[in-house]
């Protein structure tokens, strides 16, 4: 399988191309244009059970699709998102990672995509009470709104809530004011998200 990313950062996509045998699963309603002859396959993910968790907790769609390509040749598709803004490629060998609700894309065959619960300060810093976990061996690809910003955190650090995409499980989000009292109340940032974790 060859993928490419383009039209970054304000109008991402991915440029797809399956070889014979190869599938790529995505989130429903995520192709863009595709050869004729690819077959799809929509489905629950992990099930009935899951595919309603997925959508009603964790704010995904309840289907997801699989895209394969059967015949002889090379076959491609384009895959993007339902908003403008940037998208990311990750490789994940037996590794997790969490993301926000409506930040998955797509991925390879080998990544399970799950729901976890995520807390409820998650959920009063507007992150969502529920986050999608993305783990196993294969590429994963995912987006949001604008561009997106690569941050180490080594100790703590401050993010704006409802502005966390994706972290690894070894991260903890903890809610508080963004200043004192007065400045949260009137200087327009309210709560903000205390990301801690190495």
């Amino acid at each position: 399988m060859k993928t490419e990313i383009k039209g970054q950062p304000a109008f991402s996509y991915i440029d797809v191309e399956l070889k014979p045998g190869e599938s790529i699963t995505t989130e429903s309603d995520a192709m863009s244009s595709m050869d004729a002859d690819l077959e799809l396959r929509s489905r629950f993910n992990g099930g009935f059970l899951v595919g309603l968790m997925r959508k009603f907790l964790g704010g995904e769609t309840l289907f997801i699709n699989d895209f394969s390509n059967q015949t002889d040749g090379t076959r491609r598709m384009t895959i993007v998102q339902p908003t403008p803004g940037e998208v990311r490629e990750l490789t994940l060998n037996d590794e997790t990672l969490y993301m926000q609700p409506g930040a998955f894309l797509a991925c390879t065959e080998g990544v399970k995509v799950g729901v976890k619960f995520a807390g409820f300060i998650s959920w009063i810093a507007r992150e969502g009470l529920f986050r999608i976990a993305v783990s196993g061996k294969g590429k994963v690809w995912y987006g949001a709104f604008g561009a997106l910003l690569d941050r180490e955190v080594d100790g703590e650090y401050i993010v704006d809530t409802s502005h966390l995409v994706a972290y690894e499980p070894g991260i903890k989000l903890k809610l508080q004011l963004a200043g004192g009292i007065f400045s949260s109340l009137f200087g327009g940032e309210g709560l903000v998200t205390r990301v801690v974790g190495k």
